[in-house]
C-alpha cells in the first residue's frame, strides 16, 4: 500500500472542520474531540497524502493550495452524511449547514442580521454565525463563508461581487443645531466638531474621510459606527454617518446634503471551497434582497 492509499475519511472530515473554523480548538469543538487529537490526525492525513494541507497564518490556520483542492473534493463527504441522515428523517429536501459570515458592525448589526433572520426562519436546517467588527477580518484565515467589506469588489482567493452602494452624510439633532448656530455652507463647519472614527484605529482606507473637513476637528472619536450613532443622538456633534443608520432615527436631521455626500460600496466575498454551498447561496440571496429593499435608505439622494 502506498502512502497515498493510507487516507481516512474521518481525517478528511477533520480537515473540513478546520477549513470552516480556522482554529484547532474550534474545529475540535465541532467534531467533539480535543484539539491535540485534531492536530495529530491532520498530520497523519498530510503524511498519508504526502503533501502539506494547512499552514499557520497570522489569524489562524489557513489551507495551502493543495489543501483547498482537497477540501473542495472532500466536501462531498459531508454532503453524503447529511443526505443519509436526511433520508432517515424523511426530510431530504431540507437545506442544512452552518454559514459563517463577517461584516462591518453597522451593516452586520442591522441589514445583515435582518437578512440572516429571514434565512433561519425559513430554513431551520441552517445555522449562521455572524461576526461583526470595525476592523477588516481575514475571511481566508478564519474560515468565513461570506464576508461583507467596505470597498469595491476585488478578485482573488475569494469570489467578490458588489453588494450595494451606500452614502454617508452629516447628521445632528435639532437641539444640537439650535444651540450651535445655522449651517448654511461648508465654511460653517469650522464652528462644529465631528463624531467619527479614531484615526489611529481606522483600518479601512475608504473611511478616511475626516480630513475632507478642513478646520473641523473630531470632538468624539469611536471605533464603532454604532457608538458614533449613539453619540450623535446624544448631541456630541455632527456625525458623519451612513444614511441607512441615520435616516430611520427620528431625532436626527441631515445637514448640508448637497455639499457633504460620500458614496462608498459594500462588497460581498464568497469562499469557493465552502462546505455548505447551498446554505451559503441562500444567505447570499437574502443579503441581496435585503439591500434592495432598503435602497432608499442606503442611497436617499439617489
Amino acid at each position: 500500500m502506498t502512502a497515498h492509499d493510507d487516507v481516512s475519511t474521518d481525517d478528511l472530515r477533520l480537515l473540513l472542520a478546520l477549513a470552516r473554523t480556522g482554529r484547532l480548538v474550534a474545529a475540535a469543538a465541532v467534531v467533539g474531540i480535543d484539539h491535540t487529537t485534531v492536530r495529530r490526525r491532520l498530520r497523519r492525513l498530510e503524511s498519508g497524502l504526502g503533501v502539506t494541507l494547512i499552514e499557520h497564518g497570522h489569524d489562524g490556520w489557513v489551507l495551502t493550495e493543495v489543501g483547498r483542492a482537497v477540501v473542495e473534493r472532500s466536501r462531498r463527504l459531508e454532503d453524503i452524511v447529511k443526505d443519509v441522515r436526511a433520508a432517515i428523517r424523511g426530510d431530504g429536501e431540507i437545506v442544512r449547514g452552518t454559514v459563517r459570515i463577517a461584516a462591518p458592525d453597522g451593516f452586520g448589526s442591522t441589514l445583515a442580521a435582518a437578512a440572516i433572520a429571514d434565512v433561519v426562519r425559513e430554513h431551520p436546517g441552517i445555522a449562521v454565525e455572524l461576526v461583526t467588527s470595525t476592523r477588516p477580518l481575514s475571511p481566508r484565515a478564519a474560515g468565513y463563508d461570506l464576508s461583507v467589506s467596505i470597498g469595491e469588489p476585488r478578485q482573488g482567493w475569494l469570489a467578490s461581487e458588489l453588494l450595494t452602494r451606500y452614502e454617508l452624510g452629516l447628521y445632528a439633532t435639532r437641539d444640537y443645531l439650535s444651540g450651535h448656530g445655522p449651517l448654511t455652507g461648508t465654511a460653517d463647519l469650522a464652528r462644529h466638531r465631528l463624531v467619527f472614527y479614531v484615526e489611529s484605529h481606522l483600518a479601512v482606507a475608504e473611511l478616511d474621510l475626516a480630513r475632507s473637513f478642513a478646520g473641523t476637528g473630531v470632538g468624539l472619536a469611536c471605533t464603532s459606527v454604532l457608538a458614533q450613532l449613539a453619540a450623535t443622538r446624544a448631541g456630541a456633534g455632527l456625525g458623519l454617518l451612513p444614511a441607512f443608520l441615520a435616516e430611520p432615527e427620528p431625532d436626527l436631521v441631515r445637514v448640508l446634503p448637497d455639499e457633504v455626500r460620500f458614496v462608498l460600496a459594500y462588497s460581498l466575498s464568497l469562499r469557493r471551497d465552502s462546505p455548505a454551498p447551498d446554505a451559503v447561496g441562500l444567505v447570499r440571496a437574502a443579503l441581496h434582497r435585503r439591500v434592495a429593499r432598503h435602497r432608499d435608505e442606503l442611497l436617499p439622494l439617489g
